[in-house]
C-alpha cells in the first residue's frame, strides 16, 4: 500500500497538471502536504442566527426570504438585496456582480448566507456574503464542523481547497500514516501539565480534527494555537527542526578535529602582557573552551555575552592554544569595522609573542590579496583575520584547527559551516580534520531561540563585567529638548570624555542614512564649534570609516556621529556618552548593542535615547525597558516578546527556521520535551529520525549537506 507521502496529489479527483502546478506554489505535492496544510482560522457555519440579534463585526450565518434586489448607483456601483426573517432585516451587498447573480436573487426566494456583519449607509449589511438559495420547504442541513480557511494563493478557492482536503482525509487510516512518535514517548511523565497536554493525541485524529473541527470545540483555544490537536503537531514540527540540527551535530562530530595541548607558556605570556586580570566568568569559559579544542573532535560552542565582558581575549586565548599545537585559527566577523578592531587587538596581544597576523577582507585586491592568500596557504600566517572573504574558494588555509565568528547572528549557518571545509590543506581530503568552531556574540540570545535555532551548539555565558566597570544611566529625552541634549555633550567633552550620537532612519537605505548622518554632523559642527567632530556612515569607503575610528580611539575626536554601522565592536573606553537619536526605530537588541559601545572604562556612564513624539505603544515599552535595566539576557527575553522570533534572529536565519505550525515563543513550554524526545529517539528508535525530519522538512533538511 503505498503511503500518502509517496502519492502525488494527482491521485486525487480533479487534479490535472493545472492544479497539481498552481498548488505547488502553496507546497503540496504529495496527498500528505494537503493533510498538513492547515487551517489559518475557521468560521462556524453550525448555527443559524437571528438577524434582530446581529452585531457589527462578527462573522454569522442567516437565513430568510428575499424581499427586493436592486442596482444602486453611488460612489460605486452595487447589487443590495434585502433579506428577511421572522425577526428583522438586513441588506447584503455586492460591489462585483453578474446579470445572471441578480436575477437569481428574485424575490420570494429563501436564501441561506454567510459573512461578516458591517455597519453601512444602510444600518447592518453584509459585504460579498457566501450565499446558496433553498427550496421554498427546504430543511438543508447545516454544516456539522467548523467551517476550515486555509493559506490560500492566486487560482486556489477555498471551497477548492476543501473539496481536496476532505478527499485527503478520507484516504487517511493508520497504515498509510505512519505514527512516527513511540507511545512511550508521547505518553511520558515530566515537564507541566501544558506541556504535555498533547499526550493522548495520534497524529491522524489530530489532522482529523484540525481540518474538520465539530461545533463543540474550543475555538478560543483553536485561535490561539493551544488546542491539543494544534500542540501534537507542534510538538513533532520542533521536534523535526531539533533532530535535523541534532544529526547536523552528529555528522560533524563524527570527523576527526584537531587535539591541542595546553601551552601554559603561551597563555602566561599574554595574561601577563594584559592590563587587567581575567573576571571567574572569563576564566569559567576559557576552561570549558580549553577542554573541548583539547579532544580530537570537532568543538561546536555559542559563546554569549554583552559588549564588553570580554569574549576577544577569551578568543585568543582559545587561539594560542591552536597556534602553540601548530595550527592556523582563523577570526571571521560581519563587519570591516569590526575585523579591523580584532586585527588591531590581536596584533597589540600576539606580536610580543612573536606570533604573525593577517587581515583579509573583500575589498583587499591585486598584488596585495595575492600576498596575503600565499601567506595563509603557505602557513606563515598564524592568526587570520577577516570579514566573510575568509570563506571565499581561493582561500586555502595551511592547516586551520580553529575558527572564531563573531556575531554569529550576522551569518546564516550555512555561511558558519562552509567554513568547516577549510580544514588543513596538507591532509589527504577523505582525512582531513574539521575545525573547531567558536561562535561568539553580545546580542544575548533568548533561551527559547537557544534551544531550537543552536541545538546543535554547546553553551558558554560570560555573565560577569570587568572590576571598575559601571552601569550606563539611561535616559529617555524628547526632541523638543534637543537643545538640552547638546549641552549635555559639551558638558562630557568639556570634562575631557567623548561622545557618540548615532542617527537612525526607517528605511533601510545606506545613502539615505549617511545623507541624515551628514546633516546631524553638520548641525553638531555649528552648534558645538569648539569640538572635533568625526562621521562614520556605511557609504564611506573602508578606509575612511577605520581611519576616522582610529581617530575617535585615540583621543583625536571628542563627538562621533555615526549610523547604526557602529553597532559592534567599537572599543573606546574615554567614551562616556551616547545619544541615540529616534530610538523607536530600532529594536531592544540593537539598542542595547549600540549603549554598550559606553560603559567601557571605569568613569560613569549614559546613554540618552532621543525619541520623537508620538510613540507608539511597542516603541514606549522598549525605552521602559532599556530605562530599567542593563542586563542583556532580561532585554532580549522582552525583545522576543515584542517583537517575536522572526525580527529577533534576522529573516536569514529564521527562513532556514521556517516553521509551520508550532511558534517558539507560543510554544516554548514544549522545548525541554521536544529535546528530551530527540534525545531517546535517537538513542532508542534511530529509524525513526530521517522519516521525521523528511516529513516536516522535506528536501530542505537544514545544512545535512553543507
Amino acid at each position: 500500500m503505498t503511503t500518502l507521502d509517496q502519492a502525488p496529489i494527482t491521485q486525487l479527483r480533479g487534479i490535472g497538471a493545472k492544479m497539481r502546478d498552481k498548488l505547488a506554489r502553496v507546497g503540496i505535492a504529495t496527498i500528505q502536504d494537503v493533510l498538513f496544510h492547515l487551517p489559518l482560522r475557521y468560521m462556524d457555519r453550525t448555527r443559524i442566527s437571528p438577524i434582530a440579534g446581529l452585531q457589527s463585526n462578527t462573522e454569522v450565518v442567516i437565513e430568510g426570504e428575499i424581499r427586493g434586489t436592486d442596482v444602486v448607483f453611488g460612489r460605486r456601483r452595487s447589487l443590495i438585496c434585502k433579506v428577511q426573517d421572522n425577526t428583522g432585516l438586513i441588506t447584503l451587498r455586492f460591489f462585483h456582480f453578474t446579470a445572471a447573480q441578480r436575477n437569481n436573487l428574485t424575490s420570494g426566494a429563501r436564501i441561506r448566507c454567510y459573512g461578516e456583519v458591517r455597519r453601512g449607509g444602510a444600518g447592518l449589511e453584509l459585504y460579498h456574503p457566501e450565499y446558496e438559495l433553498l427550496g421554498e420547504q427546504s430543511s438543508k442541513p447545516l454544516a456539522q464542523n467548523l467551517t476550515p480557511v486555509y493559506p490560500a494563493s492566486e487560482g486556489l478557492t477555498q471551497y477548492r481547497l476543501r473539496t481536496i482536503a476532505e478527499q485527503a482525509l478520507a484516504l487517511l487510516n493508520d497504515g498509510n500514516l505512519e505514527e512516527l512518535l513511540p507511545a512511550e514517548l508521547l505518553s511520558a511523565e515530566g515537564g507541566s501539565s501544558r506541556a504535555n497536554i498533547q499526550q493522548q493525541t495520534s497524529l491522524a485524529d489530530a489532522l482529523r480534527f484540525l481540518h474538520q473541527p465539530p461545533a463543540s470545540a474550543a475555538v478560543e483555544l483553536l485561535a490561539e494555537g493551544l488546542h491539543p490537536a494544534q500542540q501534537r503537531l507542534a510538538l513533532e514540527e520542533l521536534l523535526a527542526h531539533h533532530l535535523s540540527l541534532q544529526q547536523l551535530r552528529q555528522q560533524i562530530r563524527q570527523h576527526q578535529g584537531p587535539a591541542f595541548a595546553a601551552h601554559t607558556k603561551l597563555r602566561s605570556a599574554l595574561l601577563k602582557h594584559l592590563p587587567f586580570e581575567l573576571t571567574g566568568a572569563q576564566q569559567r569559559v576559557c576552561e570549558e573552551i580549553a577542554n573541548d579544542i583539547a579532544q580530537p573532535v570537532p568543538m561546536l560552542r555559542l559563546l554569549q555575552g554583552d559588549g564588553g565582558s570580554g569574549k576577544t581575549v577569551v578568543a585568543a586565548l582559545a587561539s594560542l592554544q591552536a597556534i602553540g599545537s601548530g595550527y592556523q585559527a582563523a577570526v571571521m566577523a560581519p563587519t570591516e569595522i569590526l575585523a579591523e578592531q580584532h586585527r588591531l587587538n590581536f596584533e597589540a596581544w600576539f606580536t610580543p609573542l612573536d606570533i604573525t597576523v593577517v587581515w583579509l577582507t573583500g575589498k583587499l585586491k591585486g598584488k596585495a590579496r595575492e600576498v596575503q592568500l600565499e601567506r595563509i596557504a603557505n602557513g606563515s600566517a598564524q592568526l587570520i583575520v577577516g570579514t566573510h572573504a575568509l570563506f571565499q574558494d581561493d582561500v586555502i588555509f595551511h592547516k586551520l584547527g580553529l575558527t572564531v565568528i563573531d556575531e554569529q547572528h550576522r551569518f546564516g549557518v550555512h555561511q558558519r559551516l562552509a567554513l568547516r571545509e577549510k580544514g588543513p590543506a596538507s591532509e589527504p581530503s577523505h582525512q582531513r580534520s574539521v575545525p573547531h568552531q567558536l561562535i561568539m556574540t553580545a546580542t544575548p540570545i533568548p533561551r527559547t531561540l537557544a534551544m531550537s535555532v543552536y541545538a546543535d551548539l554547546d553553551f558558554s555565558v560570560i555573565d560577569e563585567l570587568p572590576a571598575g566597570r559601571t552601569p550606563v544611566n539611561t535616559v529617555a529625552i524628547a526632541d523638543q529638548r534637543r537643545g538640552e541634549v547638546v549641552q549635555r555633550i559639551r558638558g562630557a567633552c568639556g570634562e575631557g570624555n567623548q561622545a557618540y550620537w548615532v542617527c537612525t532612519l526607517i528605511e533601510e537605505s545606506e545613502t539615505l542614512e549617511a545623507q541624515a548622518a551628514e546633516v546631524t554632523a553638520s548641525e553638531l559642527a555649528l552648534l558645538l564649534p569648539e569640538l572635533r567632530i568625526g562621521l562614520v556612515h556605511g557609504r564611506l569607503k573602508p578606509k575612511e570609516k577605520i581611519q576616522v575610528m582610529a581617530a575617535f580611539k585615540a583621543g583625536e575626536l571628542d563627538l562621533l556621529v555615526a549610523t547604526t554601522v557602529i553597532e559592534v565592536g567599537v572599543d573606546v573606553p574615554n567614551a562616556s556618552l551616547m545619544v541615540i537619536e529616534n530610538p523607536e526605530r530600532l529594536g531592544l537588541a540593537q539598542l542595547h548593542q549600540l549603549r554598550g559601545r559606553v560603559g567601557r572604562g571605569s568613569i560613569a556612564s549614559h546613554c540618552v535615547l532621543l525619541y520623537s513624539m508620538p510613540l507608539s505603544q511597542r516603541a514606549k515599552e522598549r525605552i521602559t525597558v532599556m530605562r530599567q535595566t542593563n542586563d542583556g539576557f532580561v532585554i532580549a527575553e522582552k525583545d522576543l516578546a515584542l517583537r517575536g522570533p522572526g525580527e529577533v534572529l534576522g529573516t536569514r536565519q529564521t527562513g532556514e527556521l521556517n516553521l509551520r505550525i508550532a511558534d517558539l515563543e507560543r510554544d516554548a513550554h514544549l522545548l525541554e520535551q521536544v529535546k528530551a524526545t530527540a534525545s531517546a529517539l535517537m538513542t532508542h528508535h534511530p529509524n525513526k529520525v530521517a522519516p521525521i525530519i523528511r516529513r516536516w522538512l522535506g528536501n530542505k533538511e537544514r545544512y545535512g549537506q553543507v
